[in-house]
């Protein structure tokens, strides 16, 4: 059944599937077994296979036990008959028979071809699955194959990914033989085989793309702590370095911002904000919600929330468009950010407080007695004022709701007026 030509076949077909030779001749072997088993009518045999690598000649024998009370032929062999073949076997010995294959059918060698399929094809989603496991958050490269309305097929290699459109970056457009990058947000391994699924709105591909261009990221001396996105507009970087005299920032802009332009350019025009990274809450609110200057800061530690006072031309681009820069500071920092204009604090009857900190310097205690006067005077302020902060509330609190379902543009629109969001956008400039 086997040959020399089978055998050149079998080294071509593992250069193909890039599965190593020994285990394709286990395969075989275990394929030849089953297969003659089958045919001859005897499952619960023991059968071993032995092939000739160089002549690509198989030898087939049968396992059998040698017992004085014979109940099973295919399993067992008497006493008798084993010192036939040799009078020094004993009870318990075990005994391998070569069985003549000269003569197997043309049925076995089907049944062999179709069981040796069957394995290669559970090799290979094995082989597939091992093999993109370990790139699960990880991004790959790959070449769309197919686009459709809902999605698209990414080539990665030895098989395809399924980028669906609630994955794809709005407003880009996907073209077929376009080289992407992607994301591995999962590996599934079904009955069907393995199920990759990517991304290119996952934060964390943010994260990845900035490894790929900035050295300092990839070899952690640079470290991004965390990540906010609302993809095709915008997204939140916040970097950290424990080396003294290294500008993280700097870092991961690059010369005359070629480092993250190189993001950009990925993400299809998509905004990165980078700000610097503190484990001062207080520092940390005031980098996320950059580019707007903040006055001040007051934590509450138990409700996990900020206060957050602006000055009053600042307070649109602190919100941003549609809620949007407030939006992603909250995710950036993982804190409640209630954003007061200077004008409102003073409504609130907080300007006693406000004068002392514009005429003296702040000291040690400022903040936490003007987070605990600003919260006790929000619980009597009279129902007018509360009215008019509500629009600026709304923005960052109701659990900060992703998709911001409940509002419409118009509502932001007195927060956008006269307001150049791109003039801070200064290092996407190619100049």
């Amino acid at each position: 059944m086997a040959s020399k030509k089978f055998m050149d076949a079998l080294n071509l077909l593992c250069e193909e599937k890039g599965i190593e030779k020994d285990v394709f001749l286990e395969m075989l072997k275990e394929s030849i077994a089953k297969a003659y088993k089958k045919n001859y009518m005897i499952p619960e045999a023991n059968v071993r296979v032995e092939i000739n690598e160089k002549t690509g000649k198989f030898r087939l024998f049968e396992i059998r036990t040698v017992v004085d009370d014979l109940e099973d032929e295919d399993l067992e062999v008497s006493l008798d008959e084993a010192r036939e073949i040799n009078e020094n076997y004993q009870v318990g010995d075990i005994i391998e028979t070569e069985a003549d294959v000269d003569h197997i059918g043309r049925l076995a060698a089907i049944q062999t071809k179709q069981l040796f399929r069957q394995k290669i094809r559970e090799t290979e989603k094995e082989t597939l699955y091992n093999e993109f496991a370990d790139k699960k958050d990880d991004i790959i490269t790959g070449i769309v194959d197919r686009v459709e309305p809902k999605f698209a097929i990414v080539n990665i290699g030895k098989t395809g990914a399924f980028l669906g459109l609630n994955q794809q970056i709005p407003g880009e457009t996907l073209r077929e033989g376009q080289h992407v990058k992607v994301y591995v947000s999962d590996v599934d391994r079904g009955t069907k085989g393995t199920h990759i699924v990517v991304s290119r709105t996952e934060p964390q591909f943010v994260r990845r793309l900035f490894e790929l261009e900035v050295p300092e990221v990839f070899d952690g001396t640079v470290e991004i702590k965390s990540v906010s996105r609302e993809p095709g507009e915008r997204s939140k970087v916040a970097v950290y370095t424990a080396v003294e005299g290294l500008d993280p920032i700097g870092s991961c802009v690059g010369p005359k911002g070629s480092r993250v332009k190189n993001v950009v350019d990925e993400l299809n025009g998509e905004m990165i904000d980078i700000i610097e990274w503190s484990n001062d809450p207080v520092v940390y609110i005031s980098h996320a919600l950059s580019p707007s200057d903040v006055l001040t800061v007051s934590v509450n530690e138990e409700a996990h929330s900020a206060l957050v006072i602006v000055p009053d031309d600042q307070l649109s681009l602190a919100i941003g468009k549609r809620g949007q820069n407030a939006r992603l500071a909250v995710r950036l920092t993982g804190w409640k950010i209630d954003i007061k204009s200077l004008s409102e604090a003073k409504e609130l009857g907080l300007m006693d407080a406000i004068a002392q900190k514009e005429e003296s310097p702040v000291d040690d205690d400022f903040q936490d007695e003007f987070a605990q006067e600003m919260l006790n005077n929000e619980e009597v302020v009279e129902e007018p004022v509360a009215e008019q902060q509500a629009d600026v509330k709304e923005v960052v609190e109701d659990d900060y709701d992703e998709d911001f379902e409940d509002f419409e543009d118009d509502d932001y629109s007195k927060y956008d007026e006269d307001i150049d969001y791109d003039e801070y956008d200064k290092y996407y400039d190619e100049d």
